[in-house]
């Protein structure tokens, strides 16, 4: 996938509101691969809404979203698939990881599905990021600032055009915030993927093609 482009594309909830000055809804947008993009945004402003429209988990909106052309609202059930496997990776806001595994089995259980990442590699993550002693750690009983690392690490188990990442360090400090910025793009620099990103506050420091306020 090389572009994904907005198409005067909305929330189907703000309809009926008085029209918001925005760079994103009701207008035109695309995103090229191999470039940064930061989605700046006060909280209620769609962002979440945002990423949920491009994964194709949600299609309350109106206008159109295309992936190099095509509406995707066309996308069959298997494409989406293959989309989600190979084309687009997405680090969820609430993290969702699943709580009765540790967090590594939460990294482990997306990489064997991948087979993407050896296994030395994902250790060198977990230490990189400065958690690699909490590795056999039930995910309910990491701080949420871990908790965000261990979804970052799973969000890089698999091959992507594009990175979604909401709000990516909304719980990490300076240090933590700068050291996952790296590696993020580290892992775009070897793809030629491009990375979306969203704030309400800070933000990944990264060298943006363009900053859209939504």
């Amino acid at each position: 996938m090389q572009e994904i482009t907005l198409h005067q594309t909305l929330p189907l909830v703000f309809r009926d509101e008085p029209i918001q000055p925005s760079e994103v809804w009701r207008t035109e947008v695309t995103f090229c691969r191999g470039n940064y993009y930061l989605i700046e945004a006060t909280s209620g402003a769609g962002k979440s809404s945002l990423c949920s429209f491009l994964y194709g988990w949600r299609g309350d909106y109106l206008g159109n979203i295309c992936f190099d052309g095509q509406d995707i609202r066309k996308l069959s059930a298997g494409a989406w698939s293959t989309i989600r496997k190979s084309s687009l990776s997405f680090l969820f806001q609430e993290m969702r990881l699943f709580d009765e595994l540790t967090a590594w089995e939460n990294v482990k259980l997306k990489n064997d599905l991948t087979k993407y990442k050896e296994e030395k590699e994902l250790r060198h993550y977990f230490e990189l990021l400065g958690i690699e002693d909490r590795q056999n750690t039930p995910a309910r009983i990491l701080s949420l600032g871990q908790q965000q690392r261990v979804a970052a690490i799973r969000s890089l188990c698999q091959p992507f055009d594009f990175l979604l990442l909401d709000e990516p360090i909304s719980h990490l400090d300076e240090e933590n915030a700068s050291l996952l910025a790296s590696l993020y793009k580290a892992e775009a620099e070897q793809q030629g993927a491009g990375i979306i990103t969203t704030s309400v506050g800070k933000h990944l420091l990264l060298s943006y093609a363009n900053v859209l306020h939504l």
